[in-house]
């Protein structure tokens, strides 16, 4: 299993940016694929983007197209999620997630990814 620890978030005026890191240990970071859900009070945690081993595939959820990239540095065993525009419906708790086990990158559910961060709060403020 891989261990995964969160940070970057914080509290942001709307409009603003911020940029998540995400830092893997315990496997090859290289051979597997990640991403970011986030999860509002009282909502479902929902994914946000996703990226592949190589780095050279990335996916989104609509709401966040052309606000947020994901990028990731193989030789630092990091996922980043730069976010920027954002609006206060951003607000949620920012989850990584390693090793997708799932057939599709339309909208991947939690259940499919195997190791999980803490998560780290972005609070957007209107």
């Amino acid at each position: 299993q891989v261990q995964l620890v969160e940070s970057g978030g914080g509290l942001v005026q709307a409009g603003g940016s911020l940029r998540l890191s995400c830092a893997a240990s315990g496997r090859t970071f290289s051979s597997y694929s990640m991403a970011w859900f986030r999860q509002a009070p009282g909502k479902e945690r929902e994914f946000v983007a996703g990226i592949n081993r190589s780095g050279g595939r990335t996916y989104f959820r609509d709401s966040v197209k052309g606000r947020f990239t994901i990028s990731r540095d193989n030789a630092k065993n990091t996922v980043y999620l730069q976010m920027n525009s954002l609006k206060p419906e951003d607000t949620a708790i920012y989850y990584c997630a390693a090793e997708y086990y799932g057939s599709t990158w339309n909208n991947p559910r939690p259940v499919d990814f195997r190791s999980w961060g803490q998560g780290t709060q972005v609070t957007v403020s209107s």
